[in-house]
């Protein structure tokens, strides 16, 4: 059950000394939580209403590098503020963090205080406002798997990242023995997100050694969002204070599966009790309004393929025989499927897209994803008939995108999502993936060395 922390509730807590800190958090381009830790009774006073940060924060790589090329922020124009409004409905305590409670804030512009269109948050927020529009409500739930290594973060880095030892020994996939040895972090996890409001069902292990997958309660889109960038946080915490190391990398290691983040999606009525996927009557138990959602997800599969899989590394998981799907087609319950057909004839019925790894920014994947499914529904597709049998195999069927260039360019060339998210945002998105590009063509990796300083 869900954990409801008030501002009220807050404000006691600080007054009694049970909580110092409040950490007001953006969720930047790769979905992190970006910052401020604010003395808690300064935050009750009156930083509750909004803060400030620098703009830079929507327009860096991974590494925080200040990117040339963005329309809208630049060193010539100076780098100035975002206004950071807390959405309070957000707030929670954090039970790994001693007396620290937690809020995500909108991105506001600062002299406007209009939410900042590219900001995540704000792009999945419009994608989701259009289907209340419709008088929808989505649902979703993301499965967001991860590897979990007996090394610190320094060891790691200052070993160069060579050598790691995952936390178990050979495939752990379901198995409970393996588990158990990690239950120091994994227990922490589960507890602690449910401790934050965060409703667990569980976790397990997933297929290669040391690669963990955590599963909470489906909800709301933003809802979900929400929970998942929380999640990775905290696993990050929480297996620091261990003495651990985890990643979130798509594919850490060639001779390791992926991790992914399976997304799973289905629209309601907006008081939420009626199934708008469903139809006990129709073929599979899919409702009109699901096949032509679905058949608008594999139309622009290629499009939304960058808020997937946004990085150079999310495209090396995209390997036959491991899981992760290589065809953008749809399945019953086939898992060699980019989009698969769960709970086939009953009121859970929902379409799991297969296609994002674990790397991806929760908001704009989610969104991505909706504003494919409502193309769908206002051109009315049709829906092909699922694939059957190994996709991996398949011929003439269409396929993800092989790599981060041709899906920058499929992101590029969408008018679908231009219509859906604005011309700005995707140029905005667009430049990130270039960016990622240029850096990775212009670099010399070990793999080139060690095959061609001798022999080339």
């Amino acid at each position: 059950m869900t954990v409801t922390y008030t501002f009220d509730d807050l404000k006691k807590d600080v007054a009694e000394g049970r909580i110092d800190t409040v950490l007001a958090c953006l969720v930047d381009m790769q979905g992190r939580l970006m910052g401020k830790r604010f003395h808690a009774q300064f935050f009750v006073e009156g930083a509750y209403e909004e803060t400030h940060s620098c703009n830079y924060l929507l327009a860096t790589d991974i590494e925080m590098e200040t990117v040339p090329g963005y329309k809208s922020t630049s060193w010539t124009a100076g780098y100035g503020d975002y206004t950071m409004k807390p959405d309070l409905s957000t707030l929670r305590k954090l039970p790994w963090l001693e007396g620290t409670a937690l809020v995500l804030c909108d991105v506001l512009d600062h002299h406007t205080h209009e939410e900042v269109p590219h900001s995540p948050r704000a792009v999945l927020k419009k994608q989701v406002k259009r289907l209340e529009a419709m008088g929808l409500k989505p649902f979703m739930a993301s499965e967001l798997e991860f590897y979990l290594f007996d090394q610190t973060y320094d060891h790691a880095r200052e070993s160069g990242y060579r050598d790691l030892q995952p936390a178990s020994g050979y495939n752990e996939d379901y198995h409970i023995f393996q588990t158990t040895k990690e239950e120091d972090v994994m227990r922490a996890l589960r507890n602690g997100l449910q401790g934050a409001g965060i409703p667990v069902e569980n976790s397990k292990g997933e297929a290669s050694p040391g690669q963990e997958e955590i599963n909470v309660r489906y909800a709301e889109a933003l809802t979900m969002a929400d929970r998942h960038s929380i999640i990775k946080n905290a696993t990050k915490e929480i297996a620091w204070q261990r003495g651990k190391a985890v990643t979130f990398l798509a594919k850490w290691n060639y001779n390791a599966a992926g991790s992914s983040s399976h997304i799973h999606q289905s629209l309601w009525s907006l008081d939420g009790k009626e199934a708008k996927f469903f139809d006990r009557d129709a073929k599979y138990g899919m409702s009109e309004m699901m096949r032509m959602y679905v058949a608008g997800l594999l139309a622009h599969a290629s499009e939304i393929t960058y808020f997937l899989a946004p990085y150079i590394n999310s495209y090396k998981r995209f390997v036959a025989g491991t899981f992760a799907p290589t065809k953008a087609i749809w399945s019953k319950d086939n898992r060699t499927a980019g989009y698969r057909l769960c709970g086939e004839g009953t009121k859970g019925i929902r379409i799991e897209c297969r296609v994002g790894g674990s790397d991806l920014n929760p908001y704009l994947a989610m969104a991505a994803l909706l504003a494919a499914g409502i193309a769908g529904i206002e051109g009315k597709f049709e829906l092909e008939a699922p694939f059957e049998g190994d996709a991996y195999g398949g011929k003439d069927i269409r396929e993800i995108p092989k790599t981060l260039r041709d899906a920058a360019a499929a992101l590029k060339g969408s008018e679908m999502l231009r219509d859906a998210f604005g011309d700005d945002v995707v140029d905005h998105y667009v430049r990130a993936a270039e960016w990622e590009q240029e850096e990775y063509d212009r670099r010399i990796t070990d793999w080139e060395v060690a095959r061609g300083f001798e022999r080339a």
